[in-house]
């Protein structure tokens, strides 16, 4: 079988924003444990859901009639150049963007009948989120920053602590608890924020352009964990990018351009 490879730079993109270091996704592959075929149990569903922005006296339409149906135990990938409406969609998913026709219903609630304040819970105990920039609370070791959504919800620091040290460990940076986050490297640091994220058990992690900032090599060893957190646990993990390099590695592709899914390609 003909090896595929993912091509990225260390830290500077080209002109086509092609990254320059290959990796072997074979090789990746091989420290994994297989895929898993996907429930039939809906978790996101987009029932026809546009959405537009006005600008000056026009309306611009970014989202234009999306259906998808998301599943449990499915590890998705939206893709689609810059401008695509790949953020609108996730903003939209994550309750942050009102859609102007459509609704969003996660685990069948309609999430925009909910109040403001209410989805606001439902995102921060449903839901965990990995952005390209970890926004850390400077004043915070690592194991606090994790730990910080948990007192949100009213945890005793004990309790919160005994949490931040699980998921720590799980992603194999218990050693570095009481580093301050600025103190990792890169992929160190998106390693915690996923730890963040697992931090209140949600049922989907969000992540948006998780790669975006890092090297090949750490944006590799950052797929591998989500690849693995869905493989293992059956997590459902939605991705949005504009790099396809990882594609191989998803067990849905969906394919933005436009406002519009272009493609939807799923492993079963």
């Amino acid at each position: 079988m003909q090896a595929t490879t993912i091509n990225q730079s260390n830290n500077k993109e080209t002109g086509k924003g092609i990254k320059d270091v290959s990796i072997n996704i074979q090789e990746i592959e091989a420290r994994l444990p297989p895929k898993k075929s996907r429930s039939h149990h809906s978790v996101i569903k987009l029932d026809r859901v546009y959405k537009s922005f006005p600008v000056g006296k026009q309306q611009i339409q970014v989202l234009k009639g999306l259906n998808l149906n998301l599943y449990s135990g499915e590890f998705v990938i939206v893709y689609g150049p810059s401008g695509c409406g790949k953020s609108t969609f996730l903003h939209t998913v994550l309750g942050l963007e009102p859609p102007s026709r459509g609704k969003v219903m996660l685990r069948g609630q309609n999430l925009y009948s909910l109040k403001p304040d209410e989805r606001t819970n439902y995102r921060r105990k449903k839901i965990g989120m990995v952005f390209q920039q970890s926004n850390w609370i400077k004043s915070l070791s690592v194991w606090q920053n994790v730990a910080y959504p948990l007192w949100l919800d009213g945890w005793k620091e004990s309790d919160a602590k005994v949490r931040a040290y699980q998921v720590l460990e799980e992603i194999g940076l218990h050693e570095h608890a009481n580093y301050h986050p600025l103190e990792l490297s890169g992929g160190q640091q998106q390693r915690v924020a996923v730890a963040r994220a697992l931090a209140t058990e949600p049922y989907i992690i969000i992540a948006d352009e998780p790669t975006g900032n890092l090297d090949s090599n750490s944006g590799a060893d950052l797929m591998i964990l989500l690849a693995k957190l869905n493989r293992d646990d059956r997590r459902m993990i939605l991705m949005v990018t504009h790099d396809t390099g990882f594609l191989p590695l998803a067990t849905r592709r969906i394919g933005m351009k436009d406002g519009e899914v272009v493609s939807d390609e799923n492993d079963g």
